[in-house]
């Protein structure tokens, strides 16, 4: 959703990788190794938690729609806190996702 996969490919070469991974684990089924749920985003959303000598990264993602996984936002926390306008970005992409989706079965 938005600039989430421009965003993603920002990461350094092994968060990228990671990343792919655990989405592709997603895709069929399988939790991430270490994730969160973000209820705070929308029902059913969950963050992918990676970490490297640089900082922690983050993939917000839903897979409960039918339509498919939506990774909603991806970026480099700079604090034990998400911020608020990434939460906010992520509430707006989740709607946008939940729109699509009830599209989708029409």
């Amino acid at each position: 959703m938005g600039s989430s996969k421009d965003d993603l490919m920002q990461f350094p070469e092994a968060m990228r990788k990671e990343a792919g991974h655990q989405l592709s684990n997603v895709q069929f089924g399988i939790d991430p190794d270490d994730w969160a749920p973000m209820e705070i985003v929308g029902s059913g959303s969950k963050e992918i938690r990676m970490r490297d000598k640089d900082g922690w990264y983050r993939v917000i993602y839903v897979a409960k729609f039918e339509s498919g996984v939506y990774v909603l936002h991806s970026f480099q926390k700079k604090t034990n806190q998400t911020s608020q306008s990434d939460i906010d970005l992520a509430k707006k992409r989740y709607a946008a996702a939940k729109a699509a989706d009830s599209g989708s079965r029409k």
